[in-house]
């Protein structure tokens, strides 16, 4: 799958073959203007699956982002695709994800033909009712070629990650409810299957918490979970009699501040951190002090594979031993590998010209700081780094600070053109993983239980300074940049401190109150965790809320938004806007049409760059290199739309 932001940010299906040294990767045919997307959960993933037929020839199903149908592609030859699905009540009403092909009870290698018609399991988010204040149904359906759709489990508030035993006889799939997020607490079901559709009566809860994520079977037919139960999320073998579990590591609890992670929070679908190979090899990326790494494990022992990259995503193993995903290092840009036991690799997906010089990209070097009440936190620090340019010799550079989504995520290691736009101009940068990101534990990844607005932002603040006083940065040119979740730390910092010379918030909460009346459903929960059972907590949530305290907003800020975003409204934008006009605080804002909760398309994320560039050049006073546009920065009266 690839992102096309100069084709208006579309998800494309690519299509590559294997043990061809040299092959070129060619979109799906009659794809030209499908978006393969879905918004299962507003923030998607798992959006297609591939298949073989019994003749050679390869298909794929994938939701279109144009009406939320399944449509059937042929992927090597020239047949139109086609509807599976059912057109829904409502427009756009019925929305698929996370799909798993159950395989023929007679046909080992999963092939499609000779009177087979293939089986996949979805799930699926109704929308029909239409009257915008009863939240979707979720549930898992089965769903063959002829459109006929049948319901496999229904009744719980969300599922996920429908897995099918090789013989096609049995599956196991997760769900969870109102208030839990999947990254706190799943059931971990089976259910019999007959001819693909799940037999009445025998569903069970094999396993109930704490944080299941990724069942899947190996290929002698063996159920295997990711599951924190130990303190560190790790891949376990489960016992579909007793439900008992065991970890497949010997040392699969080691802790300590690099204990390894082998799990992430499930935000989006179809994320597989582990599978096997040919041989019964168990593949697996993990996290260690923020930083992944790729391995194998055999009888129990793990043996880290060399491959010099630093950042793993999706795995999908080959029977052949090897494994193919999305990697990246410090260094270089992600793309699509297939990776050897040995380390040695093969880029799948097409090259992209290289944009910086080794000598202008800035590495970073990670470290671990005091922040308040004892604790400690950790982040990345990039230096400024341009060839080209010589600083002044008395001069520190400024420092942004940046304060990832979730909360519930973590800082990326790998090369990101975002931070090397500020590193290259002179702009030191600092990533950091506060308390509640994960890859640290699950203690770790708790400290923001009823302290979100509280720990992070102390933690951002923490990094700040000890940079400061290291004698790193310039103390009086912080700035703070955040999105989403990480644009209500940005704004938390900035109404309750006066560390930073500057903010920018990018579709960032700016009212708890409205967020948990207005977010959609997956997140409708979300902040009773993280604050509290709202509207019994009310008056928390005022308190916690940025909105309430602008009459100490002083600082010069910059808000982006999208006018599509159904994560943030821009109602939450508009209100920081309409402060800082009314306290007369420096400001500018930038509204995207058409964009959702995140910028898809390459000129407006190349605008939403430059405007910021263009912001700190006149609070901090620089003037930008190069030849972008002025961005407007007022005290008050209107607003700027892009």
């Amino acid at each position: 799958m690839e992102e096309r932001p100069l084709d208006r940010g579309r998800g494309v299906v690519v299509r590559v073959r294997l043990g061809e040294p040299g092959a070129e990767p060619a979109d799906v045919p009659r794809t030209a203007e499908a978006d393969i997307r879905t918004a299962v959960h507003e923030y998607g993933g798992g959006a297609w699956l591939p298949f073989a037929a019994a003749d050679g020839s390869h298909f794929v199903l994938a939701s279109c982002m144009s009406d939320h149908r399944v449509r059937l592609f042929d992927a090597t030859g020239e047949a139109a695709p086609r509807a599976v699905t059912p057109e829904p009540d409502t427009p756009r009403g019925l929305r698929y994800a996370d799909p798993a092909l159950v395989p023929p009870a007679d046909h080992s290698q999963h092939p499609v033909g000779d009177g087979i018609e293939p089986v996949t399991i979805w799930v699926r988010e109704d929308h029909n009712s239409g009257d915008g204040d009863s939240e979707p149904r979720n549930e898992l359906i089965a769903v063959r070629l002829d459109g006929t759709v049948g319901v496999v489990a229904t009744g719980a508030d969300f599922y996920s990650s429908p897995r099918s035993s090789p013989d096609g006889s049995v599956l196991a799939y997760l769900s969870w409810d109102h208030p839990n997020m999947p990254w706190d607490h799943t059931r971990l079901h089976v259910v019999d299957l007959d001819g693909g559709m799940a037999v009445p009566g025998t569903d069970r809860v094999l396993v109930d918490g704490p944080a299941i994520t990724q069942p899947a079977w190996s290929p002698d037919g063996v159920l295997h979970i990711v599951t924190d139960i130990d303190g560190w999320w790790a891949v376990h073998r489960v016992d579909t009699e007793t439900g008992a579990t065991e970890p497949v590591l010997r040392d699969a609890a080691a802790g300590g501040e690099h204990g390894r992670e082998f799990g992430v929070p499930a935000w989006v679908f179809a994320v597989d951190t582990y599978g096997w190979d040919g041989s019964g090899a168990l593949w697996s990326a993990w996290n260690s002090g923020g930083v992944s790494h790729l391995g194998t494990i055999r009888d129990g022992r793990l043996e880290e594979i060399p491959s010099g990259f630093t950042d793993f995503g999706r795995l999908a193993v080959t029977a052949s031993g090897s494994v193919v995903t999305v990697a990246a290092s410090w260094t270089r840009r992600a793309a699509v590998v297939e990776i050897s036991p040995d380390g040695e690799h093969r880029q799948l997906s097409a090259s992209e010209p290289l944009v910086l010089a080794p000598e202008d990209v800035s590495v970073p070097r990670a470290f671990t700081f005091d922040s308040d009440d004892g604790r400690q936190a950790h982040a990345f620090f990039f230096p400024p780094a341009n060839s080209a340019v010589t600083a002044l010799p008395a001069e520190l550079p400024p420092l942004m600070v940046l304060s990832h989504g979730g909360p519930t995520g973590s800082a990326r290691s790998s090369l990101d053109l975002g931070i090397q736009y500020w590193t290259t101009r002179g702009i030191a940068v600092v990533d950091v993983n506060y308390g509640g990101s994960t890859g640290y534990g699950t203690a770790f990844r708790n400290l923001l239980q009823g302290q979100w607005g509280v720990v992070d932002t102390q933690d951002c603040i923490a990094a700040a300074l000890h940079l400061a006083r290291e004698g790193a940065v310039d103390a009086q040119r912080l700035v703070i940049k955040g999105g989403s979740a990480g644009g209500y730390t940005t704004l938390c910092a900035l109404t309750g401190s006066d560390v930073f010379a500057a903010g920018i918030s990018r579709y960032g909460v700016a009212d708890l109150e409205a967020l948990a009346r207005d977010t959609h459903k997956f997140e409708a929960r979300y902040l009773d965790g993280l604050i509290g059972p709202w509207p019994e907590q009310a008056d928390l949530y005022r308190e916690r809320s940025p909105i309430w305290r602008t009459d100490q907003l002083r600082t010069p800020m910059i808000v982006l938004q999208g006018t599509e975003d159904r994560v943030v409204p821009q109602s939450q934008s508009e209100q920081v806007v309409t402060a800082l006009a009314d306290a007369g605080v420096p400001h500018a804002y930038l509204l995207f049409e058409g964009e959702g909760h995140g910028f898809r398309r390459g000129p407006n994320i190349v605008a939403a760059l430059e405007a910021e560039l263009s912001f700190l050049g006149q609070v901090l006073g620089f003037e930008p290199a190069g030849d972008i546009a002025r961005v407007e920065v007022r005290d008050g009266g209107q607003q700027r739309s892009q």
